[in-house]
C-alpha cells in the first residue's frame, strides 16, 4: 500500500554509452562532450547520432555533458571545446553511439517478437517487427539490460545512405533561445548565492599594497570585502550593490614592471625586430641569391593590433562549497582544466568538483584558459567568504584585464622572375606567443617557433610555391597576456598573406583571381574553392560605379575558404555591401549551420577589419566597452552568400575558417576602387593615396 501511495518507481533510462540516453517516453538526450557557444554542435553531434539512430528528430533533447574522463577530446587529450575540431573529432565516436544503441534496441526487439535481428528494421524511433511497431521508449529498459556490442561488428552507413547527415537542418537551441529559456552562466541563481566583484590591478602584473574596505561596506546590500591572489573582491547581495561597493573601495597598486607599457612603442619595436633574422620556421635554397637575381622585388610592412574577444556575455563563474565538494557553474571551453585549478586551490580531488556547463554567450577562445582565471578567482573568492558566490567580470574588466589576440608586424621582401611569379620569399613575423608557458607549449613550440604564429606562412602554397624560401619568426615577451582569439594565427597571416599575394598580382600586371590561380595549380582544393566564388560574385565583370571588388583564399583548420566582397566609401567610410564565399570543408554535416558559421566569421572578421583595435598607454589599456572597443554593427552587416564545394577531402572545421580572409578580402577591394593600398588593420584610409608596395 505504501508503495502504491507513493507511486511506482519510473522506468530506467536507457543509457548505452556516455552520450546518449533514451526514455520510456521516446526522449533521446544527447550528452555533449564539447560547448555549445553559438557554433552550432548543439545540432550537429545530435545529427551525427540521429543518424546512426534512426531517431525521431522530434524526440531529441540534448545537455551538456558533465566534466569526465568520458568526454575527452580526441584531439586535445582532455574536454575542450576549440581549434574548430569538434564536429570532424567526434564524427566516428558519436556515429558510433547512435549505431551502438540502435543495436541493443534491435536486439531488444528481437528478444521480445522471437523474429531474428535480421528480419526487423529501425526507422524514426520504432522498431518494425513484421506487423509490430516497438517504439525506442518501450524498448529501453529491456535494451539497458543488454551488453553493449563489440565496435568491431557495427556497421556504420555509407554516405549514399546518410538521411541526416548532409541536409540542411535548423538548429535545435533556437527556441530557447528567442524565447529567453536557454540558460547562461550569468543567469545561474539559487537561495543564499551572493554576488562578487574584483578589483584588478591596473596594470598586468600589478599587486595590492594595501586597501581600505570602509565605504564599500557602507553600501547597501554589501555583506563583505576580502582579498583573494588577483585582487579585492566585493561580495554583495547583488550585481548592482557589489559593483558600487568596488566602485567605493580605496586600494594602492604596486604597479609592478609593466607600468610603462605602450602600444605605440611596442609597435616601433616590433617593426625594428622585423628588420632582423630570427628562429627559422621554413627554409628552403639560397633566399639571398634568390632575391639578388630575381627581375623585381616586392618588399612591404604589414600589421595587426592587440585585439580583445568581446563575447557578448560578461565572463562569470558560480562557485558552491559544501561538505568538502565543490560545484560551478561556468561557461567554459575548458572544463577538465578548470576542475583541475580548482581542485589544486581547494586541495580536494577533482572527482569531488562537479562542473556545470550552461549555454556560452559566446567565446571566441577567452573562456579557454590554461590558468582558468575566471574560474581560479571565483574558487578563491567563494573560498574566501564561505558562501556560494557568483563571481561577475564587467565587460571593462574583461577589455582591460586580458587575455589578447597579439598584435603582430610582419616584413616580407619577395623576388618575382620574369614571368611575375616568386623566385625567393622571406618573412619576418614578430608577436607574442600564445603557446610559451602553456600545457600545450611542448607540443606547439619547436627550436624557439611558436607554430600557430606562423601557421598560414610557414605552409603556405605561395611560399612554398617560391624555390628559395625563409620564415622567420620572433616572440618577444612583453608583459601583456595573449591568448588563442578565433582562427588564431590564421586571424594574422590570413590578411597578410592575401593582401601581399594582391599586390604581386598588380607588380606582375594580372588579375588577382588569375594570378592566384597560376599560384594554386597544384592545390586542388584551393582552386576550387577560389573558382566557385569567382564564378557565383562574377568576377571579372565591371563592378558598378562607386564599388570596388577584391577576393582571398585561405586555408586554416583543414578547411579552404575564399571571398570575394564588393566594397564603397561612404564619407570616408569603408562600406562591405556584398561577400560571396565559398568553402570545402570536406563533408557537410549541416550546410545550413556551416552557411551560418561562415556568416558568422565574416561578422567577425569584419570588426577586426573595420575597428576593433586594443592601445595602452602607461600600462593600461585605454578602451573598455563596445563604445570605444567597436565590433561590427547591424547596420554594418553585408549580405553573405555562401557555397558548399563539393568535396570527398578530409573534414575540417567551419567555426573559425570564415575570419581570415574577410580582412584582405575588402583591403584588397578597397585597393581596387581607390589606389589605396592598406597594410594596418583595421583599415582606415588617407586623403592621399597610400604609396605603392616598394617594388625594383
Amino acid at each position: 500500500m505504501a508503495q502504491e501511495e507513493a507511486g511506482a518507481a519510473p522506468a530506467p533510462e536507457f543509457a548505452p554509452n556516455a552520450f546518449l540516453r533514451v526514455a520510456p517516453d521516446d526522449t533521446v538526450t544527447v550528452l555533449l562532450a564539447h560547448a555549445e557557444m553559438g557554433q552550432g554542435i548543439w545540432t550537429t553531434l545530435p545529427m551525427l547520432i540521429a543518424e546512426e539512430l534512426d531517431a525521431d528528430w522530434s524526440k531529441l533533447r540534448v545537455e551538456h555533458g558533465p566534466a569526465d574522463k568520458a568526454y575527452f577530446s580526441p584531439v586535445f587529450g582532455m574536454q575542450g571545446t576549440g581549434g574548430s575540431t569538434t564536429t570532424w573529432s567526434e564524427f566516428d565516436r558519436y556515429r558510433q553511439a547512435g549505431a551502438t544503441a540502435r543495436a541493443m534496441l534491435l536486439q531488444a526487439a528481437a528478444e521480445r517478437t522471437g523474429l531474428p535481428v535480421a528480419e526487423l528494421k529501425a526507422e524514426n524511433g520504432v522498431v518494425v517487427a513484421g506487423t509490430q511497431r516497438l517504439r525506442y521508449g518501450e524498448l529501453a529498459e529491456a535494451a539497458g539490460r543488454l551488453a553493449p556490442p563489440d565496435p568491431a561488428t557495427l556497421k556504420l552507413k555509407a554516405p549514399g545512405q546518410w538521411a541526416v547527415i548532409g541536409k540542411p537542418t535548423k538548429r535545435l537551441d533556437t527556441p530557447e533561445k528567442i524565447t529567453g529559456r536557454a540558460k547562461f552562466g550569468m543567469d545561474i541563481q539559487f537561495d543564499g548565492l551572493r554576488t562578487a566583484v574584483v578589483a584588478h590591478a591596473p596594470v598586468f602584473g600589478g599587486k595590492v599594497k594595501s586597501f581600505d574596505a570602509t565605504a564599500a561596506k557602507a553600501v547597501p546590500g554589501v555583506r563583505d570585502v576580502v582579498q583573494v591572489p588577483s585582487g579585492v573582491a566585493v561580495i554583495a547581495d547583488h550585481y548592482w550593490a557589489a559593483k558600487l561597493g568596488r566602485d567605493a573601495l580605496q586600494v594602492e597598486w604596486d604597479r609592478g614592471e609593466h607600468g610603462a607599457l605602450d602600444s605605440a612603442a611596442l609597435r616601433s619595436e616590433f617593426a625594428a625586430l622585423a628588420g632582423t633574422e630570427g628562429p627559422v620556421a621554413a627554409r628552403a635554397g639560397d633566399v639571398a641569391a634568390a632575391l639578388e637575381g630575381a627581375a623585381k622585388t616586392v618588399e612591404a610592412e604589414y600589421a595587426v593590433p592587440y585585439l580583445a574577444h568581446a563575447a557578448m556575455e560578461p565572463l562569470n563563474c558560480t562557485v558552491k562549497l559544501e561538505g568538502g565538494e565543490c560545484d560551478i557553474w561556468c561557461g567554459t571551453q575548458f572544463p577538465t582544466l578548470d576542475q583541475n585549478n580548482a581542485a589544486r586551490i581547494l586541495g580536494i580531488p577533482p572527482e569531488k568538483i562537479r562542473i556545470h556547463t550552461p549555454f556560452l554567450g559566446g567565446g571566441f577562445g577567452r573562456r579557454a584558459t590554461p590558468t582558468s582565471d575566471v574560474v581560479s578567482e571565483a574558487v578563491e573568492v567563494a573560498k574566501a567568504a564561505g558562501v556560494p558566490v557568483k563571481t561577475v567580470w564587467t565587460r571593462e574588466d574583461d577589455t582591460r584585464g586580458g587575455y589578447y589576440r597579439s598584435a603582430f608586424v610582419e616584413k616580407l621582401r619577395v623576388g618575382l622572375g620574369a614571368d611575375g611569379l616568386p623566385v625567393a620569399w622571406h618573412q619576418v613575423l614578430v608577436g607574442q606567443s600564445i603557446m610559451a608557458g602553456t600545457f600545450m607549449e611542448a607540443m606547439m613550440v619547436k627550436d624557439g617557433v611558436d607554430t600557430t604564429s606562423t601557421e598560414g606562412v610557414a605552409d603556405s602554397p605561395y611560399v612554398l610555391g617560391a624555390a628559395a624560401h625563409r620564415v622567420d619568426l620572433h616572440s618577444p615577451v612583453t608583459g601583456i597576456p595573449v591568448l588563442w582569439w578565433r582562427s588564431v594565427g590564421h586571424s594574422v597571416n590570413g590578411f597578410v598573406m592575401e593582401g601581399f599575394v594582391d599586390e604581386l598580382a598588380h607588380a606582375a600586371g594580372q588579375d588577382p583571381v588569375a594570378y592566384r590561380r597560376t599560384l594554386l595549380k597544384d592545390h586542388p582544393r584551393h582552386l576550387a574553392a577560389l573558382d566557385l566564388a569567382a564564378e557565383k560574385f562574377g568576377w571579372g565583370t565591371p563592378a558598378a560605379q562607386g564599388r570596388g571588388h577584391g577576393i582571398a583564399v585561405h586555408e586554416s583548420f583543414g578547411s579552404v575558404v575564399a571571398q570575394a566582397a564588393e566594397v564603397s566609401v561612404e564619407d570616408g567610410r569603408i562600406r562591405v555591401h556584398r561577400v560571396v564565399c565559398a568553402i570545402d570543408c570536406g563533408p557537410a554535416v549541416n550546410p545550413a549551420g556551416v552557411a551560418a558559421q561562415i556568416e558568422s566569421g565574416v561578422a567577425f572578421g569584419l570588426g577586426a577589419a573595420l575597428h576593433s583595435a586594443l592601445t595602452l598607454k602607461d600600462g593600461q589599456v585605454q578602451e573598455s566597452n563596445y563604445h570605444d572597443y567597436r565590433v561590427l554593427r547591424l547596420d554594418e552587416m553585408p549580405v553573405v552568400e555562401t557555397h558548399i564545394v563539393p568535396s570527398q577531402a578530409r573534414m575540417g572545421g567551419v567555426g573559425e575558417p570564415g575570419t581570415p580572409p574577410i580582412a584582405p578580402a575588402v583591403a584588397n577591394a578597397v585597393f581596387a576602387l581607390t589606389g589605396q593600398r592598406l597594410r594596418e588593420l583595421p583599415l582606415r584610409l588617407s586623403e592621399t593615396s597610400a604609396a605603392p608596395a616598394a617594388a625594383t
